[in-house]
């Protein structure tokens, strides 16, 4: 046996003792040690060593010793945000598209250990990396908190569409980080506020955003990745984009309500579905779409979904910024 599957056999036997003990033991000392008598919380309070801090998280409270060193983080954002502090992860789940990163910070994470997709990460590979903290999501790992959390503490952010930055608050308060995690969320919220100065009227610019896949068309909404920067920009938004929801799934008989004074789409080609664009096409082809004002004064514009929708993170929203300017003209 290599010492590559020693270490992974060694790991998966940790990881499942400890599961046990949390199952059958509730978490409790062992039999050896005097029973608490000013209760659990305050014996752990008084016994953890100074450098132990406790986080609250989506699952509740990870203690965590001084600054991790090594860190496995299991969301595309989550990702961007340790890139953005200056932390590398020793592994890392895959990007939506990219093989396995996106272009946009596939440099900075060669070498990290690719861990599967955010829905399905590797445990195996999880736990022979022996990671110092895990950092996840409630949306799309709650079924195996329990598991992650006896290979290493463990913490969850509570949503994922539209909540990068309250997510990458409690990453960097996770990393011991959290001053600098503010200055860098400040920075962001500076440039955004400079950016929003120099379109001035053009945010009464009312913007349609729209996504096309091989199985469904949607409007975007507020509470999306684009749509949360758009707000903050002070960008209008059409009728039937204007609320605090996600998204809407429409058929062919509300084409009226992609309309808007411009119209940005995206479609998920870039996830493998390779019908997305016949689809859009198809649409775009259909004689109630062209009785659009977009359709009519050409202002409908293709642009990337890893930037506008799947990559969810600090890198992605700066790069957004950028192209919002670029594309209305307000360098």
């Amino acid at each position: 046996m290599s010492g590559r599957q020693v270490k992974k056999v060694c790991a998966l036997f940790m990881v499942f003792a400890m599961a046990l003990v949390a199952a059958g033991c509730g978490g409790n000392a062992s039999t050896s040690q005097p029973a608490p008598t000013t209760g659990d919380a305050s014996q752990a309070s008084s016994a953890k060593p100074a450098d132990v801090r406790i986080v609250k998280h989506a699952m509740g409270e990870a203690e965590i010793k001084g600054t991790p060193q090594r860190v496995v983080v299991l969301t595309n954002e989550g990702t961007e945000a340790l890139l953005a502090m200056g932390v590398k992860p020793v592994g890392a789940v895959r990007s939506w598209s990219g093989d396995p990163w996106y272009d946009h910070i596939k440099a900075e994470m060669d070498g990290v250990v690719d861990l599967g997709e955010e829905t399905e990460p590797n445990l195996e590979e999880i736990a022979s990396l022996q990671p110092d903290l895990i950092l996840g999501n409630k949306v799309r790992q709650e079924k195996v908190y329990e598991q992650l959390k006896a290979i290493a503490p463990t913490v969850f952010s509570e949503e994922l569409s539209g909540r990068w930055k309250q997510n990458f608050a409690l990453y960097a308060e996770a990393l011991n980080k959290k001053a600098e995690g503010e200055k860098i969320l400040a920075d962001f919220d500076q440039r955004v506020a400079e950016a929003k100065e120099k379109l001035g009227e053009k945010t009464k610019t009312k913007v349609s955003v729209v996504r096309f896949s091989a199985k469904q068309v949607r409007l975007y909404q507020k509470d999306t990745f684009s749509g949360v920067l758009l707000s903050q920009l002070g960008f209008a938004r059409p009728a039937s984009q204007d609320k605090d929801q996600f998204m809407e799934v429409i058929t062919k008989e509300r084409i009226k309500d992609m309309d808007g004074d411009v119209l940005f789409y995206f479609n998920s080609n870039t996830t493998g579905e390779t019908d997305a664009t016949k689809v859009q096409q198809e649409w775009m082809k259909d004689p109630l779409y062209q009785t659009l004002q977009v359709a009519k004064e050409n202002k409908a514009h293709e642009v990337n979904e890893v930037i506008w929708n799947t990559a969810g993170g600090i890198k992605a929203a700066n790069l957004l910024l950028e192209e919002i300017l670029q594309h209305f003209e307000a360098k």
